[in-house]
């Protein structure tokens, strides 16, 4: 049982710090034995092997015949072949020669030069700007505006392109992201931007720019109307460990990010995270501090907690990297495990007054990582009382929290950098990146599949068609109208009912231009249809 106070020496012995980084790991409040880091050494041999591998250009995914080489983003000559080392080097130059011209005038908008940049863009396509974005950006400093439609909600499509940007889409950059070019979600994001230029009488091709696989249905279509650039994705490149290729540094260029700093952060964690000695390998003891939380098989919640406004983000950058990664139902041999490792948080000290309470009393099924900043703002601060300024209220409620937790026996980990920079922020994205490679080799699953997601994607499809044939077959049937049994006998669909009568529901409130009538004072299940 831990004592409520901590001791020095055991601080002492598990506090690591990597000066080169500007960063620290705080281990002490993890309730592991002395001898566990020692243990543990034996395994890391082999997850330092396979990462040796995977960085020289083994097969990641053999079934897809494809590599994983976002590592060789931030160090090009480490890519396996020349030609993979010059695409990188090359793409890099254009990254900057292109913002360089927008921020320049040379390329401009139809109405100006450009103020803002919209990203049309889904999961590690948006999730990684937007968290850089939030993280460095300085509205009055900022070269371009950003904003991004990540989702096909209409709303949220009208919030900003009939919001934020009306009036302004004559000075807006539109980049579409998608590496098949043909993800959805993201292709009805670029047709709802192309009618919002086309009600504004713009050219959207003048504005609008491309990032994706070579020779993929956007590359093609961005080629055929003549849009201002096109930028690789290559398919050595996941979406989610994608921020540090032209997915993140060319809106991280265009609101006028250091990119250099941001690479050099991430080759740097990089580098540090190859040491093969757990104790000076910040990633390895990161992830040995999860599968001793997880007992190596995602037995509790990651609950992040970054005190600091600007990363209030990196919660959901992390849960679309960490869960994405790591959930999956069989193991490198196909066995059954189930694994994963379920990610949440909030900023502090919000968190203070939303769910603390249940992570110090309530049930015990997560450990914690607090993200620390040391640096609390540019310039001077006040002090009100105490002799304490705002942003030592913002340190004491940091390692108040830590504490209390420590004294119900809640298990937490400290990261803590020196400040919010760009190279402190590539930092922090190869760091966890890497925590999650080494994690997935320690509990024997491939990182780098997500056989789930395209579960998702085919099950979306099967009731778009569904909804196909209800329209079609209540514009056809003739007589009375029909209810949800008639339309599923007469559709052939004897199993879906439920969907068919989901599908109505949304038909009915006129979100599709198939206006689809209802008698809706009846009970939910007698009403019938009929199309308009």
């Amino acid at each position: 049982m831990k004592t409520a106070n901590l001791s020095w020496a055991r601080f002492q012995r598990r506090y690591f710090e990597f000066p080169s980084l500007e960063l620290s790991l705080d281990l002490s409040r993890m309730s592991f034995g002395e001898d566990y880091l020692g243990l543990m050494a034996k395994p890391m041999r082999g997850v330092f092997a396979a990462m040796k591998k995977l960085e020289a250009g083994a097969l990641a995914n053999p079934d897809e015949k494809r590599q994983v080489g976002h590592y060789w983003l931030r160090a090009p000559s480490l890519a396996p072949t020349p030609d993979q080392s010059r695409a990188i080097t090359q793409t890099l130059a254009s990254i900057k020669k292109f913002a360089a011209k927008v921020h320049d005038g040379t390329l401009r908008g139809q109405k100006g030069t450009y103020s803002h940049f919209l990203i049309i863009g889904i999961g590690g396509s948006a999730l990684g700007p937007q968290f850089v974005a939030h993280a460095l950006g300085e509205t009055h400093l900022d070269r371009l505006e950003p904003c991004f439609l990540d989702n096909t909600d209409p709303d949220g499509m009208d919030r900003v392109l009939r919001g934020k940007l009306r009036g302004k889409l004559g000075r807006t950059l539109a980049i579409t992201i998608s590496k098949s070019g043909g993800t959805k979600e993201t292709r009805n994001g670029m047709l709802e931007t192309q009618a919002a230029y086309q009600r504004a009488k713009l050219e959207f091709a003048k504005h609008a720019v491309a990032i994706t696989q070579e020779g993929s249905q956007l590359d093609r279509l961005a080629s055929q109307e003549g849009w201002l650039a096109r930028f690789p994705m290559w398919d050595w490149v996941g979406g989610r460990t994608s921020e540090t290729s032209a997915v993140g540094l060319i809106p991280a260029a265009l609101q006028g990010f250091d990119i250099d700093n941001l690479l050099q952060g991430a080759a740097m964690m990089d580098e540090a995270t190859r040491v093969q000695e757990v104790t000076k390998n910040p990633a390895a003891l990161l992830a040995l501090s999860w599968f001793f939380a997880c007992e190596g098989r995602g037995a509790k919640d990651m609950v992040i907690l970054p005190y600091k406004d600007r990363l209030e983000l990196l919660s959901k950058y992390l849960q679309q990297l960490i869960m994405e990664s790591l959930g999956k139902e069989l193991d490198r041999e196909g066995r059954v495990v189930k694994q994963g490792i379920a990610v949440y948080g909030n900023k502090g000290s919000t968190d203070q007054h939303s769910y603390v309470q249940q992570l110090r009393e309530g049930v015990a099924n997560f450990f914690a990582t607090f993200i620390e900043v040391l640096k609390h703002r540019d310039g001077p601060s006040d002090i009100w009382d105490r002799s304490a300024t705002s942003g030592d209220y913002l340190m004491g409620y940091l390692l108040g929290t830590r504490q209390a937790l420590y004294e119900k026996n809640r298990d937490s980990i400290t990261i803590t950098i020196d400040r919010v920079s760009p190279q402190s922020i590539g930092a922090m994205i190869a760091l966890f990146e890497r925590a999650v490679g080494f994690y997935a080799e320690l509990v024997g699953i491939n990182a780098y599949h997500q056989p789930g997601v395209e579960a998702g994607k085919k099950a979306a499809e099967s009731i778009l068609d569904l909804q196909e044939m209800i329209i079609r077959y209540l514009k056809t049937c003739p007589g009375s109208p029909a209810s949800v049994e008639d339309i599923a006998e007469g559709i052939d669909a004897p199993s879906r009912h439920e969907e068919i009568f989901k599908i109505l529901q949304h038909l009915t409130l006129g979100n599709n231009p198939e206006t689809i009538l209802t008698d809706s004072g009846m009970s939910p299940f007698l009403r019938t249809y009929s199309a308009k």
